[in-house]
Formats: structure tokens, C-alpha cells, sequence
């Protein structure tokens, strides 16, 4: 056709994003229980998401009250980006033996494996941030899943919690000593994935003693 060439063309996706993207067709929200979460934790270079790479990927997924730690998954990325500096804290090497995947092999992994689950992060944006800066960087749009902040949810939830307000801030260490959770690999993806998962559980049953366990206000801001 004549107007063919002022059409804009439409933009093709590999299949493995339509695949991630058709999960969320249909998609309706279940009961808590019934709802498959997934919690995950991300080793970076750096905190800048334009300049600075994912190093590794932790996740665990859950339903209900127990968490399989045989359906984690632990993802290496090689990078070209590197800060000997986050060694320190991540203790990932560059040049080392871990067995690592490339940018996109590991967005497709992560993505099969999360599907419509929502996810459980802490400081969840910047998790957020550096993920979809890499879908970014391979032409792909934003992480569609709903995500539930653990930190801010135990924030917002200290009032009910508690009967006296706490700190303003809390770090995944003090959500630990809060809650009685072991800390066990921590500043390790895969460590502070499954921490993240035992916190967010604790957090829900003290909610669901007080009657405050809904969507409505694990979901609000």
C-alpha cells in the first residue's frame, strides 16, 4: 500500500519475552496462600544502573507457608564491567571458576522462572532498576510482575506489628534480629534471596494474627 512506508512498523519480540509477556494474559490474583511468590536478590558492580552490571542473580520461589530451598535459582553473569572494589562484599571474581552465563542467557532463565509470580525484594527498586536496565540494554521492555518491598512493608507494618513505633529505616540485617531470622549467606544473591523469603513469610503471619493479611494493604504504598 501507498501508506505503507508512514506506517510505523510494528516492533517484533523474541519469543522468549512473548512468552514471559503471555503469563500475565488471563492472569488473576489468587489468595495469599494460593499465590506463587518469588524472592530474589542481585549482586551488582555498582549501584549506578546505566553504568554498572548485574554480577549475580538469586531467587527462591514459594507458595504458602514453606519455602523449597530446592527451587532456587543461582545465576553468574560474565561482565565486561568490574569493580574490584564490590569484591569485598560480594566476593565475586572476575576470572574465577564459577560457572557463568551471558547478559541475555540469564534474562531468559530469570524470566521462565519468575513468569507471573509476584516478587518479594528488599530495597526492591534498585533490584527492579538494575534488571530492567539490562532488559534495556537487549531491547526489551520493563518487568511486568507485581513487587512487594520487604522493607517497607515492615515499615508501614511496625505500627500493627508493634505497639510502639520503631526506627524509621531497616536494613535486612535488622528485619534478621527483628523477625529471628538466620542469616546465612549473606551479601551473596542466592543468601539474601532466601533471607528475603523468610522475612517476608514472618512479616505475613504476624499481619494475618492482626487481621491486616490483604492484597490491598500488601500491595499499597
Amino acid at each position: 500500500m501507498v501508506f505503507n512506508w508512514f506506517q510505523k512498523k510494528k516492533k517484533s519480540y523474541p519469543d522468549f519475552w512473548e512468552t514471559y509477556l503471555s503469563s500475565f494474559k488471563d492472569h488473576e490474583k489468587q489468595a495469599i496462600p494460593e499465590t506463587r511468590f518469588v524472592a530474589f536478590d542481585t549482586e551488582t558492580t555498582g549501584f549506578d544502573s546505566k553504568k554498572d552490571r548485574i554480577l549475580s542473580i538469586g531467587a527462591v520461589a514459594f507458595k504458602g507457608k514453606s519455602i523449597p530451598v530446592n527451587n532456587t535459582l543461582e545465576l553468574y553473569l560474565k561482565q565486561d564491567v568490574f569493580n574490584p572494589k564490590t569484591v569485598e562484599i560480594h566476593e565475586i571474581i572476575k576470572n574465577n571458576k564459577l560457572e557463568k552465563v551471558t547478559e541475555l542467557e540469564a534474562i531468559k532463565i530469570f524470566l521462565d522462572y519468575i513468569k507471573d509470580a509476584v516478587l518479594i525484594a528488599h530495597h526492591a527498586k534498585f533490584d527492579q532498576r538494575m534488571m530492567n536496565a539490562m532488559l534495556a540494554r537487549h531491547g526489551l521492555g520493563e518487568l511486568k510482575n507485581e513487587c512487594i518491598d520487604t522493607g517497607t512493608l515492615f515499615n508501614k507494618s511496625k505500627h500493627i506489628i508493634y505497639k510502639e513505633n520503631l526506627k524509621d529505616h531497616y536494613s535486612l540485617d535488622d528485619l534478621c534480629t527483628e523477625l529471628n531470622v538466620a542469616v546465612t549467606d549473606r551479601h551473596t544473591a542466592s543468601g539474601d534471596a532466601l533471607i528475603t523469603a523468610f522475612v517476608f513469610l514472618k512479616t505475613l503471619a504476624r499481619l494475618d494474627k492482626r487481621k491486616h493479611l490483604q492484597w490491598e494493604y500488601l500491595l499499597s504504598r
